[in-house]
């Protein structure tokens, strides 16, 4: 594995699964978090990759004792304090349902410093940064403006950097710019950029701000429905397959990551984006979150369409 990529993970998971077995029930544990599931799939995309994040307390210990025992994702660990989070999910009817649930520690100051040095490096040394968030969580593990920081540094040493952000963290890394913004539909709604009911010319319209505020490239997800991609000016509609899905948890991480490794392995932007789709495509119709066949996907990715979108001119714009 000649390419590189980097992942900053601020809230690596233990995940603990219930799953039904013939004779009895089965229980899984797994490293879990954005971060790790992104860093999982570029992997099986053949590409080499550093994951850099937080481990510490009981939970730590053994998240990283689970990544470590998969070589192809390379750690940089910070050790910390507090502990990692958890959550216990029992699928034994199929419906994913939350048992219990403990969010990490947030880092102190000198781990925050710890950090950074480490995710600096790591992105430094490497052809493509993808920026995970610090997780749904009430209290951040990480302050937002580490993300501002980051994005800077990386992007002012010629860095490809890719963002999977919305909130806070969002805001601060568009200020130091980004290569690529992914976002959902969901989040641009939770983020007030749209209304709920927004047509596709208006998710645009936020595209094209996301677009000024820092982000060169611009990707919204939109569950089934076609992602929608602001590169290079251009705007394009993304088909994939229709596919039956299994499970949707985990698309929208296995598209960052197919597009940081197609990235990563020097494909012009639209191909990492049917690179991308096609991780999320094959990965609905699958169990485990961020996962597939290298084989797989990218002969899928020849069955992905981009459609070039023409849009509203500007005066027709300003009087809808």
């Amino acid at each position: 594995m000649a390419e590189r990529a980097f992942v900053f993970a601020p809230d690596p998971l233990l995940t603990v699964t219930v799953e039904a077995a013939g004779e009895g029930d089965e229980i899984h544990l797994h490293a879990g978090g954005q971060g790790f599931w992104v860093a999982q799939m570029i992997a099986n995309l053949g590409v080499e990759v550093s994951l850099c994040g937080p481990f510490g307390g009981e939970s730590g210990r053994v998240v990283r004792a689970l990544i470590d025992q998969d070589a192809s994702i390379r750690v940089r660990a910070i050790e910390t304090v507090g502990s990692n989070g958890v959550y216990v999910h029992d699928r034994r009817d199929g419906d994913r349902i939350t048992v219990a649930e403990t969010p990490p520690e947030p880092l102190g100051r000198h781990e925050v410093d710890d950090l950074y040095g480490a995710a600096l490096l790591g992105g430094l040394e490497s052809a493509v940064a993808v920026l995970g968030g610090p997780g749904p969580w009430e209290t951040p593990v990480v302050p937002a403006d580490l993300y501002r920081r980051l994005s800077t540094d990386l992007r002012a040493n010629g860095k490809a950097t890719i963002a999977d952000l919305c909130g806070e963290p969002l805001s601060c890394a568009l200020q130091g710019g980004l290569t690529v913004l992914k976002m959902s539909h969901e989040e641009l709604i939770q983020d007030g950029r749209v209304v709920e009911d927004a047509d596709e010319e208006e998710i645009l319209d936020a595209m094209d701000a996301l677009h000024q505020e820092g982000a060169e490239n611009v990707l919204i997800t939109r569950a089934e429905q076609p992602a929608l991609a602001l590169v290079e000016g251009r705007v394009v509609r993304i088909c994939p397959p229709v596919l039956q899905v299994v499970d949707h948890r985990g698309a929208g991480d296995s598209m960052t990551a197919g597009l940081a490794a197609g990235l990563g392995k020097g494909l012009d932007m639209l191909d990492a984006l049917r690179l991308g789709a096609a991780a999320a495509g094959l990965n609905v119709t699958r169990r485990g979150l961020a996962t597939g066949d290298r084989r797989e996907i990218e002969r899928m990715a020849d069955h992905i369409g981009l459609e070039e979108m023409e849009r509203r001119d500007d005066e027709a714009r300003s009087h809808a």
